[in-house]
């Protein structure tokens, strides 16, 4: 094993009395692909922030090629060659991609006047050592979110990184960008750098990475090579219980309609989709990005409304020219972005639960604040939030926890018809098996549920059948009997 790179021991760090870090030791070798896994709450960030130098640790200390620190700043940190990129990636989405790699050199160089040729001759260079080739005028706003990523990497390569952290890089990835990813992670391991991947997503874990540190309620609770973990062992150690593995059939098979699509189409993004759910099944959609998988759930709910085509539930046809439409007609929509579609972040956790469906809490024109506390207390409990109480702002809780919420807020809303796009994106595999079950339960009782997502296993676990779009057209469909080709049906 080559020399570490950093050491972290007996880190202990708490915020208004909660104990983020409890004594957690945590080391990296040079040139090793690391996986630092644990639930969502269970100390990951706070320990990247410690290591980084944006948070001071209560006790213990930070050592980094061999420099010993008990009070870390960022500019120490990045001095050592550590960099890293958040899930925002922390980038300028109204600059260029040139200036984007460029701008740290700019800022410690303290220049006076830029130097275009310059800054293009810096970036060009950066993607060069990578093998990545982007227009570099192009304003970053307008990049996938994968190749903001390589512009995120690029920029770190400039300032000497020894160490690049990774958190949650493959959140809103495809596979075929995930795959694209990892190779980078691999060929900067050939040049000497480590690499932390904050992830919980098993089949990529274990893809790519060497050594596994799990950390659970600020502890750590296992630390070692990959093949030391097998499937069971790692969700044992992140979640602290046993999660079984299920596949969801309905208990009968029933010939209850409950919602039927006809041709619908929508100009440029999708045609022809055409399907029929009964009673008891979970539909999958899928495809790659720009399939038109996700536009079939935003034409459902009247985000951006079909422009032709026919919708039936229960067998009566409803016309959805907005959202109120379909709320009217009884589909609610879970969007693939929680934080900026799903949620009210700075409002209570309480009042994200009960506001899609706030008329319902009016008496007599006014609202009755008794029914709606009665309400978030219900859904609270329903779902197995962890949460306190109804009180505490939305974003206090975890991302797990959150999505559960948007859950019930569109619940509240008595749905017959329930569409996820992308349910369990940047979920820990505990809430994320939590809200697998709570889906299978909503369809034994009748509502029909629409599972949009590129995660396999996740369509395969849950779904009756699955529809594969491509191009904006359906390309083949998948009963429960025939998963096991899903992934080849999608690269075909």
């Amino acid at each position: 094993m080559e020399k570490i790179l950093l050491e972290a021991k007996g880190i202990k760090k708490s915020f208004g009395g909660v104990h983020a870090l409890q004594g957690v030791d945590f080391k990296v070798h040079k040139g090793e692909i690391l996986c630092l896994a644990g639930e969502n709450g269970c100390g990951k960030s706070t320990l990247i922030k410690v290591v980084s130098g944006a948070h001071d640790a209560d006790e213990g200390e930070v050592v980094i090629n061999g420099h010993k620190y008990t009070s870390l700043t960022p500019q120490d940190s990045m001095r050592e060659g550590i960099q890293i990129i958040y899930q925002d990636f922390s980038i300028f989405p109204n600059l260029t991609v040139a200036e984007n790699i460029a701008i740290n050199w700019e800022i410690q160089g303290k220049k006076k006047l830029v130097s275009w040729k310059k800054i293009e001759e810096i970036a060009r260079k950066a993607m060069d050592n990578l093998g990545i080739t982007l227009d570099l005028y192009l304003p970053v706003e307008r990049l996938s979110v994968a190749n903001k990523q390589v512009v995120a990497i690029c920029r770190a390569l400039l300032d000497n990184a020894k160490l690049i952290i990774m958190d949650e890089p493959t959140t809103a990835l495809t596979s075929k960008e995930v795959a694209r990813l990892f190779e980078i992670i691999k060929l900067l391991q050939k040049k000497g750098i480590a690499i932390v991947l904050v992830n919980h997503k098993l089949e990529e874990v274990y893809d790519i990475v060497e050594r596994i540190t799990i950390l659970r309620n600020g502890k750590n609770v296992a630390d070692g090579p990959i093949d030391e973990f097998d499937e069971v062992r790692f969700i044992e150690c992140m979640t602290g219980r046993a999660i079984e593995k299920k596949s969801y059939r309905p208990d009968l098979q029933s010939t209850v309609e409950i919602f039927r699509v006809e041709k619908l189409k929508r100009e440029g993004a999708f045609e022809n989709v055409s399907f029929t759910m009964h009673k008891g099944e979970i539909l999958g959609i899928t495809g790659l990005l720009g399939s038109g998988r996700g536009e079939i759930g935003e034409a459902l709910f009247g985000i951006t409304p079909a422009t032709g085509g026919q919708v039936f539930i229960g067998g009566e046809q409803i016309t959805i020219r907005n959202v109120q439409d379909a709320i009217r007609g009884g589909i609610s929509y879970v969007p693939d972005d929680r934080l900026t579609q799903g949620l009210f972040l700075e409002q209570s956790i309480g009042l994200n639960t009960v506001i899609a469906a706030i008329r319902k809490y009016c008496k007599q024109f006014f609202l009755s604040y008794e029914a709606m506390e009665s309400g978030m207390t219900n859904w609270i409990k329903e779902l197995n939030i962890a949460a306190p109480s109804s009180k505490p702002p939305i974003k206090t809780l975890s991302g797990g926890n959150q999505q559960k919420v948007v859950l019930a807020k569109w619940l509240d809303t008595n749905p017959k018809i329930l569409i996820l796009n992308g349910p369990t994106v940047g979920v820990d595999v505990g809430s994320k098996s939590d809200i697998h079950d709570i889906l299978r339960e909503l369809a034994a009782q009748g509502i029909g549920i629409i599972i949009i997502s590129d995660d396999l296993p996740e369509l395969e676990q849950n779904c009756s059948s699955v529809i594969i779009m491509k191009q904006g057209k359906m390309a083949d469909t998948l009963n429960k009997d025939e998963m096991a080709l899903l992934s080849d049906k999608l690269r075909d």
